[in-house]
């Protein structure tokens, strides 16, 4: 009973976050831009496979990937081996990013790499900030200082790097804060950090998410030194379409047994691992360990139907829309509907909530939930905004990029510690997967259509996304700061006030 209600939950959370982006489209199809019906079929269909897929996925990832991530973390660290630390750490950064779906839908669209090579570049980065952040949790080095450090590298490469890798690796670093990696590298964190006794050691837990998400920038900018990629012919995904109906429920019923393959490499590396610890290590009860499971079915399952609707009809529609639109004169329409996506995007997605949740508890109800939700959905309707505003104009994004992140490292000097920590990690909730199965394939066939450079001017709408929540949530750490500072000195008035008038009492009695 309880699992149904919980599915139910996941369900819903589906609905809010697929179904406003899905009746936005539609309206746009019915009276805008003219769409075949077949496509248009395929993408209810879609979205239907989307709701389910993401349901179960996340239902999943809670019952398995958090409680694994946990066990694994507290454990590992008890044995006091550094060495040992280091080694399961690369190992469990590359094994989870792998199978991370935000990951893999961007792979699947860059036309000018490997899907292959792709992925497993962005698994060996995060493996490496993994451990970088293992040691800082275990040293209790000052967050701000590795990522005023490691940005600086980023930049310095990415002065030199080759301009067809530039918006991809930053696009990297923003879907591998996925519904995946996420859950797992937090409790990851929580795990490790527990270890410790001082009063720093919960907060020294968050900011993993925002340094693992340097892994993958830095690795593909290198990659783009090494790797030799046909860009003589680089487009938009194709568009597919179909004769009949029959045709279309057999391009489903193919796509998913390929997906299914797909899923169960993805995902064996991490339950290989979970396995082993378990018959060496944990040793967990019979509920405790059929829990986690029955987890990974969930999970697995989910991931199967999301990529099936991700890339049989999601992806092709998004795609189509861009091409449309930005041929005809209304072009510039692209910017508001993009806004307007961003607004609902982020609002329904269920890990903003509790983002926002979490910063109202940490400033004592100084930042309500409502004002973190009302700036972060501005924030995101922005960085759509500013993204297609670059698909039709090619202005560079290192323009945006460069502003943005020195913003954002500099508030970090002005901001509690806390502030930044959850603002580096939140890059991950802004970017969440409706960005990367519809936003990013409208613009890449907007891109396409007006003769941009699909590599520089399309690729890079996820990192806009991801860098916004960086400056807005810090800057609502701001204000708590302020706001706590005026508490602080109306209670000292009134407290020398009381001390001042306690000299003037007048005894009345001999």
């Amino acid at each position: 009973m309880q699992t149904k209600t919980v599915l139910g939950e996941k369900l819903r959370e589906s609905v809010a976050s697929v179904v406003p982006i899905a009746l936005i489209v539609a309206l746009l199809c019915l009276f805008f831009v003219p769409i075949s019906t077949d496509l248009m079929l395929a993408f209810v269909i879609a979205v239907l496979f989307l709701i389910v897929g993401m349901g179960l996925f996340t239902l999943g990832t809670e019952a398995s990937m958090t409680p694994i991530g946990n066990y694994l973390g507290s454990r590992m660290t008890k044995t006091r081996n550094l060495a040992l630390i280091i080694i399961l750490s690369f190992v469990l950064g590359v094994a989870i990013t792998i199978a991370e779906p935000d990951l893999q839908v961007l792979a699947i669209n860059v036309p000018h790499i490997n899907t292959y090579v792709l992925m497993l570049t962005v698994s060996v980065g995060v493996g490496f900030f993994l451990v970088v952040s293992m040691i800082r949790i275990l040293l209790g080095v000052d967050l701000k200082w590795l990522l005023i450090v490691f940005y600086a590298i980023v930049f310095a490469v990415a002065a030199f790097s080759d301009r067809d890798f530039l918006s991809v690796a930053f696009d990297s670093g923003g879907v591998t804060t996925g519904p995946m990696t996420v859950p797992f590298i937090m409790a990851l964190g929580v795990g490790v950090a527990s270890i410790r006794s001082d009063k720093n050691a919960e907060s020294d837990s968050f900011g993993l998410v925002g340094l693992c998400s340097i892994g993958p920038i830095i690795a593909v900018l290198i990659l783009g030194f090494v790797y030799e990629s046909d860009s003589s012919d680089i487009s938009a995904q194709a568009v597919t379409s179909w004769a009949n109906t029959v045709e279309l429920g057999v391009s489903y019923l193919e796509a998913i047994p390929e997906y299914m393959l797909e899923v169960a490499m993805a995902l064996s590396p991490i339950v290989v691992i979970f396995l082993i610890f378990q018959v060496v290590s944990l040793k967990l009860r019979r509920i405790p360990f059929l829990k986690i499971v029955i987890g990974i079915l969930y999970t697995y399952v989910g991931l199967v139907l999301f990529l099936t609707g991700v890339n049989v009809g999601f992806s092709s529609l998004g795609t189509l829309l861009g091409q449309e639109i930005a041929s005809s004169e209304y072009k510039w329409l692209l910017v508001p509907v993009a806004m307007l996506m961003g607004w609902f995007i982020i609002r329904a997605e269920p890990a903003v909530h509790v983002l926002n949740r979490q910063v109202e508890e940490m400033s004592a109800g100084a930042v309500s939930e409502k004002a973190m939700g009302i700036s972060l959905s501005a924030a995101i309707a922005v960085a759509n905004g500013l993204a297609l505003v670059r698909v039709l104009t090619g202005i560079n994004i290192l323009w945006f990029l460069v502003p943005g992140y020195v913003l954002a490292l500099a508030l970090s000097f002005f901001v509690p510690k806390m502030f930044t920590a959850i603002a580096f990690d939140s890059g991950g909730v802004a970017s969440g997967p409706m960005t990367a199965t519809f936003m990013l394939p409208l613009a890449m066939g907007a891109a396409e259509a007006v003769g941009g450079n699909v590599m520089t001017d399309a690729f890079g709408l996820v990192a806009m996304v991801a860098m916004t929540p960086l400056i807005t949530v810090q800057i609502m750490g701001a204000i708590y700061k302020a706001k706590s500072h005026r508490e602080n000195l109306a209670r000292e008035a009134v407290a020398e006030a009381v001390e001042a008038a306690g000299n003037d009492v007048i005894e009345l009695w001999g």
